[in-house]
């Protein structure tokens, strides 16, 4: 079986993507599952290109024993479209983005993180201008959704069960 590729998008690849990149990867990583996925993550701006995340978000993550501080912020690319099988926008706002710059004949799905994760319109809040607390409120809401998608990807790329797990 083939990996399931994705890519999570927010603003500018520096604070919600790259946790949500680093997450899933970790919980693969755990379940024995690496081979199972292509994980990757990207911005609708590119003001951040080249950055590593956020000083805040390397270390709500490493709080978690994840290290996110190796990551490079990027902005989506068009090859991005036909490279994954799934683009999760962060918010409504990067998914109009991301939707509206989309080919055509797009290959990926182009989706909302919470649809996929938790099957709900919401957006996930971007901590950039709060403190430490939202950015461990977003990596808990992550986490959350990183777990459903990761064990709603053991039943196929369609699948949504809304399963759900409490961060540890």
């Amino acid at each position: 079986m083939a990996p399931l590729s994705i890519l999570f998008v927010c603003l500018g690849n520096i604070c919600r993507s790259p946790l949500a990149e680093g997450i899933l990867r970790h919980l693969a990583s755990e379940q024995g599952r690496d081979q199972d996925f292509v994980i990757d993550s990207a911005g609708t701006g590119g003001w951040h290109v080249g950055h590593a995340p956020d000083d805040r978000a390397i270390a709500v993550a490493a709080d978690h024993g994840i290290d996110i501080s190796r990551l490079k912020a990027r902005k989506v690319s068009s090859a991005d479209f036909d490279r994954f099988d799934l683009i999760l926008a962060l918010d409504r706002s990067n998914l109009r983005d991301l939707t509206g710059v989309a080919p055509p004949t797009c290959r990926a799905r182009i989706e909302l993180f919470s649809t996929r994760a938790f099957g709900t319109a919401e957006d996930v809040p971007d901590p950039y201008y709060g403190d430490s607390t939202d950015f461990e409120a977003v990596f808990r809401l992550l986490y959350r959704g990183c777990t459903s998608i990761a064990a709603a990807s053991n039943e196929g790329p369609a699948s949504n069960n809304g399963n759900t797990s409490s961060v540890t």
